[in-house]
């Protein structure tokens, strides 16, 4: 104490800022905001760097999803009310659920896949179904912010892809948490769905706390290289709700982490609150005027990249550490488990909830709208592999049965032209080149593509139709008949 006396006595005051100034900003490797709020209350229970400006990255679409969903509330349309995805939206870096322009879905549907997968094509979609466009929907997500308060929050895009003037900070991103809990009570569970199934393809929620942390029921993650691991996440026990904020984590396994701690460490401050300084309300939390951390040489350069994903569950050695600057209150609680153990642990048993594209739908209509999004999900060249598979299958028996019912005759020698090129697109062998067309599976290709039958199968059209009589032999110097050689003209 006598020490820290001396300091301040003889070190200049300006010193003394610039070292503070120098502390508090969040710059490389160890950059971090951390922020945990009560969500009823708005009271401040940790914060760090909870103020300073911060690329958002994909928790931008928590306020794309508010601002759907508010639109919804008040009658401007309904969650099935049919979006279509753009040129502009099919061209979004991933990720992305990856369909066509043209194709349509739901808003129930497209909120979904962007929330639990952190679609940056259904952003878009969203975006363009309810403002019109991009720019006309950002300026939707600007004013909204204004309107709750995120003085430090500026939209250029609704999905968080990287972008200059797309700035929040923790403190902004708890407010906006606290306003989906307070003003969508009834659409609250988009936010902490803990899987989808699209096709025959499952997608667990890149919020790991989900299923796995107890109480966990929200909201979002996120990241760009320039922003490093961001979460915005909350809990519930015993009625009590808490909301935590992290941005800046260098790792998906290090952000859940952070957001356990300062979880547990909420749910336990009764016991200890009388040790920390009251840090009043989030709303009332003072801005830093600066320019956002750009973590991309740590997040992404050198050794050190990473994909530009939240899908990320690398495990950090030494993780379950305390943050940079975090509170000693870690230490004097009761020992409970450790944050790695709750995320290697298990999700919790849940059944995925289905999406699909087109309309709407139930009962039989919604298992083939799932049936048809898992074909279409086959990559064409297996489409293609399967069905040269069956029409080999199919044209064996045909070929020994013709080659039984005519003895003397020779095997057809070239198939249609029409079958021969149905031959060459679809079948071809793993390294490129195509493989020779056998006349009975390039008659069976050919006839299932044009929608006939076979004509070696019993029973098919060719079959029934009578053959039309062939010319008389003529007779042989020995007496035999003599084949004409020429075939039978065909029907008209």
């Amino acid at each position: 104490m006598q020490t820290l006396r001396l300091l301040f006595r003889h070190t200049p005051i300006t010193i003394l800022l610039l070292a503070a100034t120098l502390v508090l900003a969040p710059r490389g490797a160890n950059a971090e905001a951390l922020l945990l709020v009560e969500a009823d209350s708005g009271k401040v229970l940790e914060a760090q760097n909870a103020t300073y400006p911060w690329y958002p990255a994909s928790v931008t679409k928590l306020m794309t999803a508010y601002v759907t969903l508010k639109a919804v509330k008040d009658g401007k349309l309904s969650l099935d009310t049919l979006v279509t995805v753009s040129p502009t939206a099919a061209s979004q870096s991933p990720s992305k659920m990856g369909y066509r322009p043209g194709t349509q879905l739901t808003i129930d549907n497209a909120l979904k896949m962007m929330l639990v997968k952190s679609a940056n094509d259904m952003a878009v979609v969203l975006a363009e179904g309810v403002g019109g466009s991009i720019d006309g929907f950002s300026i939707m997500m600007n004013e909204t912010a204004q309107k709750l308060g995120m003085t430090q929050t500026s939209y250029v895009n609704p999905n968080g892809l990287p972008a200059d003037g797309q700035i929040t900070s923790a403190r902004d991103l708890a407010i906006l948490a606290r306003a989906i809990i307070r003003d969508l009570p009834e659409y609250e569970y988009f936010v902490h769905i803990p899987s989808i199934r699209y096709g025959r393809r499952v997608v667990q929620n890149f919020n790991r706390l989900i299923g796995r942390y107890p109480g966990a029921d929200g909201f979002k993650t996120g990241f760009i290289c320039a922003s490093g691991y961001n979460l915005v996440a909350s809990a519930t026990r015993n009625g009590k709700r808490l909301i935590a904020v992290v941005l800046g984590a260098s790792s998906g396994q290090m952000r859940a982490v952070r957001a356990i701690q300062m979880l547990d460490r909420g749910f336990n401050t009764n016991q200890l609150g009388w040790l920390k300084a009251p840090l009043g309300n989030v709303d009332q939390l003072a801005p830093v005027d600066a320019t956002p951390p750009n973590l991309r040489d740590d997040m992404c350069g050198g050794k050190r990249h990473r994909p530009a994903s939240d899908d990320d569950e690398e495990t950090i050695a030494g993780a379950d550490g305390e943050a940079t600057g975090g509170t000693l209150l870690a230490g004097l609680q009761a020992p409970t488990l450790k944050p790695s153990d709750i995320l290697a642990a298990a999700q919790a048993p849940s059944e995925p909830v289905v999406v699909y594209t087109g309309p709407t739908r139930t009962g039989a209509a919604l298992i083939a709208a799932v049936a048809a999004d898992a074909d279409a999900q086959t990559p064409p060249k297996q489409r293609g592999k399967k069905a040269h598979a069956a029409a080999r299958t199919n044209a064996k028996p045909a070929t020994r049965t013709a080659a039984k019912t005519d003895g003397d005759a020779k095997p057809a020698g070239k198939p249609s032209a029409k079958s021969t090129d149905v031959k060459s697109a679809d079948a071809k062998s793993t390294d490129g080149k195509s493989t020779p067309a056998k006349p009975a599976a390039a008659r069976h290709v050919a006839a299932k593509h044009d929608g006939t039958k076979s004509a070696e199968k019993p029973g098919s059209d060719a079959a029934a139709k009578p053959a039309k009589p062939k010319a008389a032999a003529k007779p042989n110097a020995d007496g035999k008949p003599k084949a004409d050689g020429k075939p039978a003209p065909k029907d008209g």
